[in-house]
C-alpha cells in the first residue's frame, strides 16, 4: 500500500471522528500509547518495514502508520505429541515429550520464522524419531536423560537461527507393545526367582557352616550335648500344649555300648 493511500485513509478516519463529535486529539493520543509488560518486548513495523524493538514500559507509535507485535520472553512449553518410532533393534515404541524454550532474539523470532512455536514442535518430533531410531530398546528405557539431552542439542541448534533458546527437553511416556510387555514381565519374574534361589542357597550354606561349628564345639565339650538337650526341653516345656519326648544323650548311649562290649569280652 502506498503512502498516499494510507494518508487518505487517515484523513477519512479523522473526518468520521470529527463528524461524530469526538475530539480528534484524544483519539490520536489513545492510539499512539502502547504499554509493554516487563516480560515482553515488541517489534515495531513502519509501513510494513522493521524499524526497531520496543522495551518494556510506555511507548508511542504513529497510528495507521506504525504497528507493533509483542513477543513473550518467558519460558514457554510445547508438547511433542506421541510419536511412533522404531528402535535400532526393530521394536516399535510410542513416545511423547515436552520442550521448554524461550525467545532470546525477538527480531529473529518474528522475521525468520512464521510461527516459531509450531516450527519447534515439528522439528522436535523429527528429532525424537531420529534419536530413538539410533538406540536399542534397552537404552531407550534406561537412558532417558541422555536421549533427552541429544534431542535438546539437535533442536537448539536449529532454533538458534530463529532467536530461540531451548532450555530443556523431557521425555514422558514410553509405551511398548502388549506382547513385549508380557515377555518382559516373564523375564523379570524369572530373574527375581533366580535371585531368590541364590540368596536362599547362600543362606543355607552359611547356616550349615554355623551348624557344623556348633556341633564341633558341643562334641568337644564334655557334657555340652547334655546341657543343650536340657535347654531344648526347657524351651519346649514353656508351652503346655506340647508333648515332651525325652531324648537320651548320645554320651549315655556310648557309655552303655562300651559297658556291653566290656561284659561280652569278660565272658569270653
Amino acid at each position: 500500500m502506498s503512502v498516499s493511500w494510507i494518508a487518505y485513509g487517515l484523513l477519512l478516519a479523522l473526518l468520521v471522528v470529527s463528524i461524530a463529535g469526538i475530539p480528534i486529539a484524544l483519539i490520536l493520543a489513545l492510539m499512539t500509547i502502547k504499554v509493554i509488560d516487563q516480560y515482553e518486548k515488541a517489534i515495531k513495523f513502519r509501513l510494513g518495514k522493521f524499524v526497531g524493538i520496543l522495551e518494556p514500559g510506555l511507548n508511542f507509535v504513529i497510528p495507521l502508520i506504525e504497528r507493533i507485535q509483542k513477543i513473550d520472553l518467558r519460558v514457554e512449553t510445547v508438547d511433542v505429541s506421541k510419536q511412533e518410532a522404531l528402535t535400532k533393534d526393530n521394536v516399535p515404541v510410542s513416545i511423547n515429550a515436552v520442550i521448554f524454550f524461550k525467545v532470546v532474539n525477538p527480531e529473529k523470532a518474528v522475521l525468520q520464522v512464521a510461527d516459531y512455536r509450531y516450527a519447534i514442535s515439528q522439528y522436535a518430533q523429527t528429532a525424537l524419531r531420529d534419536v530413538i531410531g539410533e538406540n536399542d530398546l534397552d537404552k531407550v528405557l534406561a537412558e532417558r536423560d541422555r536421549l533427552a539431552q541429544e534431542i535438546q542439542t539437535i533442536v537448539d541448534k536449529a532454533s538458534g537461527e530463529w532467536g530461540i533458546d531451548v532450555v530443556s527437553v523431557k521425555m514422558q511416556d514410553i509405551e511398548l507393545p502388549q506382547d513385549l510387555k508380557r515377555t518382559m514381565a516373564k523375564v523379570a519374574e524369572t530373574e527375581r526367582e533366580r535371585k531368590s534361589l541364590i540368596i536362599k542357597a547362600e543362606g543355607e550354606k552359611m547356616a550349615s557352616k554355623n551348624y557344623a561349628e556348633a556341633a564341633r564345639i558341643l562334641s568337644d565339650t564334655p557334657g555340652g550335648l547334655h546341657l543343650r538337650t536340657l535347654q531344648t526341653l526347657n524351651d519346649v516345656s514353656s508351652d503346655e500344649s506340647n508333648t515332651i519326648v525325652f531324648v537320651t544323650p548320645v554320651e549315655i548311649l556310648d557309655a552303655i555300648t562300651s559297658m556291653t562290649r566290656g561284659k561280652g569280652k569278660g565272658k569270653k
